[in-house]
């Protein structure tokens, strides 16, 4: 176990160690200038080159990655090319956002959609089985700005549960923002009910024709108890990857519903950075997200082996 982590850990720096050189290296390719973008249209050509000078774009591309990976390293993420302000309190504070949203989306749609996937495995090809994967599907094709417009129609403006935009203040709790979380939580939740339905209902019907099942089931053991100490715990493992792989795309893919409801997130911050060239914030802002992919699918091989002793990680 502790040489697989290693192993994995050495994986996470490699493809971390990529992923900067990736985003640095596309950062520099957006179009427009950055000082001129800064200074504006008017701006003199001398007063151009005398702010790419003192920003250090001038220098080689390659001083310029070692500069930025190293103060990343040491937690000196830059400076914000257009409020002049550090880069890290701000990327941690939308990340804290990001992630209230994601908390509240996953508490949602991930019991949610294992039950429900149980349920259409149990009543396979039967009429509960049809309603629940003909309807969680038709919400995954559902684009988020239709979901979203619908939800604020129906909830905000007519009956008025709940607020239609949700910005929030920087320094807003989690109780604070619970009202503002719920549309935008449930918008993201059903793009993702399906897949977790889906793939709840396929890994537990393959588990319910297991021999081990079947032997359970004539030893006369209770329905429920089968279910969940010998279905559940290996029809949940594909499960797992999803929701973990759903973590990254939570914290940081959110651009569409966040526009929707003027939240403040982590992706929403990335939009922001691309349209005013803001490199050190999409930089750091990117990194985030792709070491946040990396830890969690570290997670979900991990839980394989809690879910799945038979399971030997690493071997």
């Amino acid at each position: 176990m502790y040489r697989y982590l290693l192993r994995r850990f050495a994986f996470i720096l490699l493809t971390l160690f990529l992923a900067s050189l990736i985003i640095f290296t596309a950062t520099q390719f957006l179009p427009g200038d950055v000082a001129q973008i800064i200074l504006g249209q008017f701006a003199t050509e001398t007063a151009v080159e005398n702010l790419r000078e003192e920003l250090g774009l001038n220098r080689p591309l390659h001083i310029q990655y070692l500069n930025w990976a190293g103060g990343f390293i040491r937690g000196d993420w830059g400076t914000s090319l257009v409020s002049r302000t550090p880069v890290r309190p701000i990327v941690l504070e939308r990340l804290g956002n990001s992630a209230m949203l994601a908390v509240m989306a996953l508490l949602i749609y991930v019991p949610l959609g294992i039950v429900l996937g149980v349920i259409a495995a149990l009543k396979r090809d039967k009429l509960p089985d049809q309603l629940i994967s003909g309807v969680s599907m038709a919400f995954v094709g559902l684009p988020e700005f239709v979901s979203g417009l619908l939800l604020i129609a129906f909830l905000a403006i007519g009956l008025t549960w709940f607020p239609a935009n949700s910005s929030i203040n920087p320094d807003t709790t989690f109780r604070e923002a619970f009202p503002y979380l719920v549309l935008p939580a449930i918008t993201v939740s059903l793009t993702g009910l399906g897949y977790i339905t889906r793939m709840t209902r396929s890994g537990t019907i393959d588990v319910l024709r297991m021999d081990y099942v079947r032997a359970a089931d004539l030893k006369g053991l209770p329905a429920w108890q089968v279910l969940i100490r010998h279905v559940l715990r290996n029809s949940l493992l594909p499960t797992v990857t999803v929701v973990a792989m759903g973590i990254g795309w939570l914290l940081g893919g959110l651009i569409v519903t966040e526009t929707v409801y003027g939240y403040p997130g982590l992706g929403r911050l990335i939009v922001y950075g691309i349209q005013r060239q803001d490199l050190p914030l999409i930089q750091a802002s990117s990194m985030i997200i792709v070491a946040i992919y990396t830890f969690s699918n570290l997670a979900a091989d991990v839980l394989y082996g809690l879910l799945n002793p038979r399971i030997r990680v690493g071997e």
